[in-house]
């Protein structure tokens, strides 16, 4: 037996589509009664009909299924039941085969009342804050001057004057995509999200702006829904929330880099006051000014005291004193020299007054002679001598010849 790419055996017959139908009709039929949760978004009531019709959405998705129940049913459990209103039925799945849709029959509705809705908030917010999707840390800084600003708002919603209008007030010359949206209801979750989705990949919006007017709990249940603060959190450009007062904080808030307590906040928060920043670049010019002109004054008067110092002011004073100072040097040094050459004078007076003391000529000068034989030697003794042998006399002036006699 062969098996094609169909993963079914060759052998075997197809399906007719009304035995597929069949089947599942007969496997939805096996689940039983379940307890449902959704959003009306019609209802149909036919005059004199005790059937009543009801459109329930998921708010989160873009799926509906009808529902069917008796008017007793729908009196008993939710009376002033209204469209847009959040339920929870007690249902029966049923399968059409002839059609091949699916609806619900439903034996028991609840409308979800205030305190419910707000549990099941305090619910998800637990959850989310848990995730980190309230992170502080991970919140963005908005942009000081953006060059577009992306707007999600409802059509021609106050929100979406009380923006455009404070922020061009603010600063003339900033740039608006603007998203309209349905702002509450069933549709009004997805139409929020796709809006964001395509704001976050436009790569000339550097800030997003989420603003809807003041309402019930009821009428801002969409910017608590799950996928939205996904969404949100998801986002790589800033998020501002600007959800209805100061009093209405929807879980979007907790999720965006910034909340704005209203739509009119949002336009101050994204946009610098164009007035307020002239001002201060006046405030900043002038402080400039007098730092420069203060800094200027104090080297002008730093300047006019090293001039004042008489070392710039006569700068020949400085030459004049080293002048004297050397004047003063050279004259001590002549002193100094004309002494030593005095002493040495002196001694050498005194050495030459010795040196002549001591000399034999002084001697001869006296009357004394040197006797000195041929040879030169000096003759101190009479027996150093013979006779015959020539001798020379030095005489203090001049000298005798002699020759020993005996």
């Amino acid at each position: 037996m062969s098996v094609g790419e169909s993963g079914r055996s060759s052998s075997e017959e197809p399906w007719p589509v009304r035995v597929v139908s069949q089947k599942v009709g007969a496997w939805i039929a096996r689940l039983g009664w379940v307890w449902v949760d959704g959003q009306v978004a019609q209802i149909s009531r036919r005059p004199g009909a005790s059937t009543v019709f009801l459109t329930l959405r998921d708010p989160s998705a873009d799926l509906s299924l009808t529902v069917t129940t008796n008017r007793d049913v729908l009196d008993a459990g939710a009376p002033e039941l209204r469209e847009g209103a959040r339920v929870v039925l007690h249902a029966k799945p049923e399968f059409y085969a002839a059609r091949g849709t699916l609806s619900l029959r439903a034996d028991e509705i609840r409308q979800v009342g205030l305190g419910e809705l707000l549990a099941r908030l305090e619910k998800l917010k637990k959850l989310l804050a848990a995730e980190g999707l309230f992170d502080r840390a991970r919140k963005r800084r908005l942009p000081f001057l953006p060059g577009r600003v992306g707007l999600i708002t409802g059509r021609a919603s106050a929100a979406e004057r009380d923006v455009l209008t404070n922020a061009r007030r603010r600063w003339p010359a900033v740039e608006f995509r603007t998203v309209n949206v349905a702002v509450q209801g069933t549709g009004a979750v997805t139409q929020i999200v796709d809006a964001l989705r395509v704001l976050d990949a436009d790569p000339t919006v550097d800030v997003i702006v989420i603003a809807r007017g003041g309402g019930g709990i009821e009428d801002l249940l969409p910017f608590s829904d799950e996928a939205l603060c996904r969404a949100v959190f998801a986002c790589r450009t800033p998020v501002v929330s600007a959800i209805g007062h100061e009093a209405d904080t929807p879980l979007v808030d907790y999720v965006a880099d910034v909340r704005a307590s209203t739509p009119t906040d949002a336009a101050k928060r994204v946009v610098p006051d164009l007035g307020e920043e002239l001002r201060l670049i006046g405030q900043a010019r002038h402080r400039l000014e007098r730092a420069v002109r203060n800094l200027v004054d104090r080297e002008s008067h730093r300047l006019d005291g090293l001039r004042s110092r008489p070392v710039l002011a006569r700068p020949q004073v400085m030459v004049e004193q080293r002048a004297t100072e050397i004047a003063a040097l050279r004259q001590r040094a002549g002193r100094c020299l004309d002494h030593r050459l005095g002493a040495a004078g002196e001694d050498l007076r005194h050495t030459l007054a010795r040196l002549r003391a001591l000399s034999p000529a002084a001697t001869l000068d006296r009357g004394y002679a040197i006797v000195q034989r041929a040879d030169g030697h000096v003759v101190r003794s009479a027996g150093e001598v013979g006779g015959g042998d020539p001798l020379r006399v030095r005489l203090a002036e001049g000298e005798l010849a002699a020759t020993v006699d005996g």
